[in-house]
C-alpha cells in the first residue's frame, strides 16, 4: 500500500524546468479533453446547420456552413495546448508568449475562414453570372481573387508581427511608397485591369455577342485582362483596349428582342387623293399578313420635291437580320404589286429647268445654230428641253 502512494510524493517533487511533473501531466490532461470537446462541439454544429439548411432555401446559412466547415484542426490543437498551458505556473516572460501564441492561432483562424469566405463568394458570384457552356473563370475573377487573398493575408500577417513585437511602421510606409511608384509606372495597365474588372461584374457583353461600337461591329472572341478581342464582319481580329471600350458606347445586337424599322417612299403627284388615302391601309395589310411582323403606323407623311412622300414602321419579333431583310424584302415587292394594281406609280427624282428666252431686241439672241435647232424641234419636245417662253 506505501508503495502505491509513494508515486504521488514523487510527482509532487519532481520537476522539469521548473515544473512539477503532476502539473504538466494535469495540464496535458485538460488540454486533451478540451480539443476533444472542441472537436465534438464543431462537428455537432455543422450537423444540426445542415439539417436546418437543408429545409430552407436561404444560401446564406449554406455559406456560414462551408465556412465553418474550413476549421483547421491544427490550430484547434494548438489552442487547446494553450489553455492546458495557461493552467501552468508560468514565469512572466512566458506567459506573455502565451498570450501572443493565442493572438497569432485566432488570427490565423480568421484569416482561414476569411479566405475561404472570398473563395465562396467569388465562386457563387462567377456561377450566378455565367452564361451556359462557359468555360472556367475569367481572368478578371481570377485576378480578383488573388487580390483580396494578398490584401487579407498580408493583413494578418501585419497582424501578428505587430503583436509579437516587430515595428512594422517603417515597412508600412515602405509598402505605400513601393505602391505608389508602381501605380504610376504600370497606371495604363492598371486601368485596363480595372476596366476588365468592371466588364466582368457589369457584363456590358459577354463571349460570342455581336456587337458595334467606335465604328467596329464583330463577335467578341476573348475579354482579357488588358485588351478585348472582336471578330469583324470583313474577317479579321480588332483587338481593343478595355479602357476605351468602356469609354465609348456598346451597341449589344446579341441582346436584342425586337427590331424597330422605320422606312418610306414616295408615289408621283399625278396620284388623286382618294388613292393617297388608301395606301396606308394598303401598307398596314401587306405588314400584318406576316405573323413576323406587328404593325406600327404608316402616314402620308409630307409633300415632297418631286413625291409625295409616305412613312411606315413596324417591329420584326425576330432580332434576326437575316428575317428582317426577308420581310423587308417581301413588302417591297408587295408594295409594287399593290401600287401597280391601283395605277399608281412610284416617284422618282426629277427636276424641271425653264430658260426663259429673252424678247426681240432686248439684249443678246442665242445662237443662230440653236434657233435653227429649236425651230426644227417638235413642241413638245421644246417644252421639255426648256427653250422658248415659259408658260
Amino acid at each position: 500500500m506505501n508503495s502505491d502512494f509513494s508515486l504521488l510524493p514523487w510527482l509532487q517533487h519532481t520537476t522539469i524546468a521548473g515544473l512539477s511533473v503532476s502539473s504538466i501531466a494535469i495540464a496535458c490532461l485538460v488540454a486533451m479533453l478540451v480539443y476533444l470537446a472542441m472537436a465534438t462541439t464543431v462537428r455537432i454544429a455543422l450537423k444540426r446547420l445542415a439539417k436546418i439548411a437543408g429545409r430552407t432555401t436561404n444560401r446564406a446559412d449554406d455559406f456560414f456552413i462551408e465556412v465553418l466547415s474550413g476549421t483547421s484542426q491544427w490550430l484547434m490543437a494548438l489552442a487547446a495546448l494553450l489553455i492546458g498551458v495557461g493552467m501552468l505556473d508560468l514565469p512572466d516572460r512566458w506567459a506573455s508568449r502565451v498570450g501572443q501564441l493565442w493572438f497569432v492561432a485566432l488570427a490565423l483562424q480568421l484569416a482561414l475562414w476569411a479566405n475561404r469566405a472570398v473563395t465562396i463568394g467569388l465562386r457563387r458570384f462567377a456561377e450566378r453570372h455565367a452564361t451556359t457552356g462557359q468555360g472556367p473563370q475569367s481572368a478578371a475573377t481570377t485576378l480578383v481573387s488573388w487580390g483580396l487573398r494578398t490584401l487579407l493575408w498580408a493583413v494578418a500577417l501585419l497582424a501578428m508581427l505587430s503583436n509579437v513585437g516587430v515595428n512594422i511602421t517603417a515597412f508600412v510606409a515602405s509598402l505605400g511608397v513601393g505602391g505608389i511608384a508602381i501605380a504610376l509606372a504600370a497606371q495604363n495597365i492598371l486601368g485596363d485591369l480595372f476596366a476588365s474588372i468592371a466588364i466582368a461584374t457589369d457584363k456590358p457583353f459577354e463571349v460570342g455577342d455581336f456587337i458595334s461600337l467606335g465604328g467596329v461591329s464583330g463577335t467578341v472572341e476573348m475579354v482579357g485582362v488588358k485588351t478585348t478581342r472582336i471578330r469583324s464582319l470583313s474577317g479579321e481580329q480588332v483587338v481593343m483596349s478595355n479602357t476605351e471600350m468602356l469609354k465609348q458606347t456598346v451597341s449589344n445586337f446579341k441582346r436584342l428582342r425586337e427590331r424597330r424599322i422605320v422606312f418610306g417612299f414616295g408615289v408621283t403627284y399625278d396620284t388623286t387623293a382618294g388613292q393617297a388615302e388608301a395606301i396606308p391601309a394598303l401598307v398596314k395589310g401587306i405588314i400584318e399578313a406576316s405573323d413576323k411582323l406587328r404593325f406600327d403606323r404608316a402616314h402620308f407623311k409630307k409633300f415632297g420635291d418631286s413625291s409625295l412622300d409616305y412613312e411606315v414602321v413596324y417591329i420584326v419579333l425576330d432580332p434576326a437580320y437575316g428575317i428582317y431583310m426577308d420581310e423587308q424584302q417581301r413588302i417591297n415587292l408587295a408594295l409594287m404589286r399593290e401600287l401597280a394594281a391601283q395605277g399608281i406609280d412610284f416617284a422618282f427624282p426629277t427636276r424641271t429647268v425653264h430658260v426663259v428666252a429673252p424678247a426681240a431686241g432686248n439684249g443678246p439672241q442665242p445662237p443662230r445654230e440653236q434657233r435653227a435647232a429649236q425651230a426644227d424641234m417638235p413642241v413638245q419636245a421644246q417644252e421639255r428641253v426648256g427653250f422658248g417662253a415659259s408658260q
